[in-house]
């Protein structure tokens, strides 16, 4: 059998992206690394009797959650479109994984609206960790991407996650509702524009290996709208 012509990338331009910031990297992960992700999963993400996401995900047996996790990860790419994309980036602190830091958006060339959400190890947490991987997708979006507006949401009872908000610059927006376990429970919810991230300083983001993928993100290098 003679070797392919093509690499990975060819495949998915996606996984040329590297966003670096301090001792963290956040980039596509390969299949072979997705299982020490599961492994950290089952370590636990937050104290047993909590909730933080949308869907309880983390609560269904490992076996299942396994499945489903690695359907989400691929599957997010198999969906992937220039009117609703989902860009699942692993977070890296000094090659360890740590977890992961999700960007998301429908519409975006017209709209220019990006959404985050993120998971984290529990023995991670608490050294300003989700804070960094916050405003290293949020400076891909807005700096690189051109993204306008950038919103999140979480439950009221989740002050860590508000307080990344607060402390990234995010705005309170609202109020809202999520059901995890079927009965609805109040969320805050947060809004950042460009004007707000570019209001105060941020850390250093080295974003590299963007514009071979900026087609899928309905962008020419430009940064203006294809087509």
């Amino acid at each position: 059998m003679t070797g392919s012509a093509f690499g990975l990338r060819d495949l998915w331009p996606l996984y040329d992206l590297r966003v670096r910031t301090g001792e963290l990297e956040l980039r596509y992960p390969t299949e072979a690394e997705l299982p020490a992700f599961a492994d950290i999963v089952e370590a636990g993400l937050f104290p047993v009797g909590e909730m933080p996401f949308a869907l309880a995900w983390t609560e269904v047996p490992t076996a299942r959650r396994n499945v489903e996790s690695y359907q989400w990860w691929v599957g997010s790419r198999a969906r992937w479109s220039v009117d609703s994309w989902t860009l699942t980036l692993a977070v890296f602190e000094r090659g360890k994984p740590i977890g992961f830091q999700d960007l998301r958006a429908d519409r975006f060339p017209t709209m220019r609206t990006v959404h985050t959400g993120s998971w984290l190890g529990f023995e991670f947490q608490a050294r300003g960790i989700g804070k960094l991987m916050r405003q290293a997708v949020l400076a891909l979006a807005f700096d690189h991407l051109g993204a306008q507006v950038a919103e999140t949401e979480a439950f009221l009872d989740n002050p860590a996650s508000n307080k990344v908000s607060l402390g990234v610059g995010y705005e309170p927006n609202g109020f809202g509702a999520l059901a995890p376990h079927g009965v609805p429970r109040p969320t805050q919810k947060f809004r950042m524009t460009l004007e707000g991230w570019r209001a105060r300083e941020r850390p250093t983001v080295v974003v590299e290996g963007l514009e071979s993928s900026l087609g899928l993100f309905g962008l020419t290098a430009e940064g203006e709208t294809a087509g």
